[in-house]
Parts: structure tokens; sequence; C-alpha cells
């Protein structure tokens, strides 16, 4: 197919996941390429897609890439929240329970949102609730780490908090009976925010969202661990999504 050019830098975004994914180990676009078919095999039927304007910019390639991989594809991340735990996470739940039923999903991933403040036992008590909610939907719950951020003085005060998030929704997990998994998305951006990558940009200058490199690498990642713990779900080849529009989104901003 005809590659797009991206306005902020050369090279298809289909070239940027390519060479990132040699540079990090992941085979997923080789297996993906050589499989006869990208159908969803059982257990992934929909998914659903949580969190804050980190995941909203996420969720235009993700969606493109779950159609191509036929699975039903929804995001509820929310600009300014999306959380379950800190500020604004009491408005999100009046709503939350009944969006995640509606959605029908086989799983729910949750992008652990800079939003999640809280000590640590208010953070484990929102895990559950979300745990529970979920599974009594019928879903999986699948938590991912959030990127890492280069705080202003808006996020500073919060950052004990933030950085202990992985841990508490680990010790969830660990008690969920294999209802719920944590995935750690160091894979992709490593510890420490970079901005670029490459020599292209990979997260927004203003040290919190990605630009669509960023989010088709993370596309890429995301996909490809799925398809290890979902027998019959094939991740579509990245030229059948990675041009398809969703780079010129307006949400791409400091890229």
């Amino acid at each position: 197919m005809a590659a797009q050019m991206l306005g902020h830098g050369s090279g298809t975004v289909e070239a940027m996941i390519k060479t990132r994914s040699l540079a990090l180990g992941l085979l997923l676009l080789t297996a993906a390429c050589s499989s006869p078919s990208t159908a969803a095999g059982p257990g992934l039927s929909t998914v659903l897609f949580l969190g804050d304007s980190i995941a909203a910019g996420e969720a235009l390639p993700l969606a493109a890439a779950f159609k191509a991989s036929g699975t039903g594809f929804q995001s509820i991340a929310s600009e300014g929240g999306g959380n379950v735990v800190g500020p604004f996470s009491d408005e999100n739940w009046k709503k939350l329970p009944e969006q995640i039923t509606s959605a029908k999903p086989a799983v729910v991933v949750y992008q652990i949102t800079t939003y999640d403040w809280g000590n640590q036992q208010e953070q484990r008590a929102a895990y559950d609730k979300l745990l529970t909610t979920v599974t009594g939907a019928g879903a999986k719950l699948v938590f991912v780490t959030a990127p890492p951020i280069r705080p202003d003085d808006f996020y500073r005060p919060h950052m004990a908090d933030l950085d202990r998030t992985a841990e508490v929704a680990r010790t969830v997990a660990a008690g969920s009976s294999g209802k719920a998994g944590v995935l750690d998305a160091n894979a992709v951006w490593g510890s420490t925010y970079q901005q670029t990558k490459d020599g292209k940009a990979d997260r927004s200058a203003d040290g919190i969202h990605t630009c669509p490199q960023g989010a088709a690498r993370f596309t890429n990642w995301l996909l490809g661990e799925l398809a290890k713990q979902f027998t019959g779900f094939t991740p579509a080849p990245a030229q059948d999504w990675a041009n398809t529009g969703w780079s010129a989104d307006q949400h791409f901003k400091g890229c």
C-alpha cells in the first residue's frame, strides 16, 4: 500500500515500528506477516481500554490495529481523568460499571493513569474494586503500567503515589486467581521519559503524552502481549494499520 508520510518527520509510522521492534527484540511483525490470517479466537472478542489522556492518544492506533485484526475495540479513556483512584475518581465510578458491562468485553485493559493518586490502601481498594467490576462483567483485567513522565509542579507532589501503582497492581493481580495480570510497559518506554527515539519524536514535548511513533510502538507491543495470552488471536501486520490516517489526529501535540 502507499506509504503515508508523517507531517512531523521523515519516514512512515510503519518503518518506525519495525525499527524499534528490532531494537527491542520484538518479533511480532515477523510472526504476523507470516501468519495466514488475522482472526480473533475465543476469549478475545472485544477489548475495552481505560485510562487518561495518554491512553486516549494510544487508543487511536489501537482502534485501527484491532479492527485490522478482526477484534472489537472500545476506548473510554478520558482527557483529564479516567482514573479509578484519586481526583475525579468518584465521578468516574458513577458511570464506569455501566460502561464496562455494556461493552461486553472479553478483556479490560486499564493503563494506570497519571491521576492514580492516593496512599497504598486507597490504591489497593480501588484496584480491587476495578477487578471485582471487570470480573462481574465476565472479563479479564489487564493492568498496564503508565509511561514514565517528566513531572512538572502539578505532578511532582504525587510522584511517590504514581511510583507505587505498579506494585499495588501486581499485588491485586497476584491474589486474583488468574483473573487479572500486569504488563510492564517499560519494554516500550524505558524507565525514564525520553522525548525522542531513533532521532524521531516519540513522546510529546509536554513531558506526558505520546507522539504517533510512540503510540504505534505501544500498540505493536500490546497486541503482541495479548497474543501471548489469548490463543487464536493473531495481530494484523503493521502495514494494515500503521498508516491509516490516525497519526494526523489533533490529539498529538508537541511532536
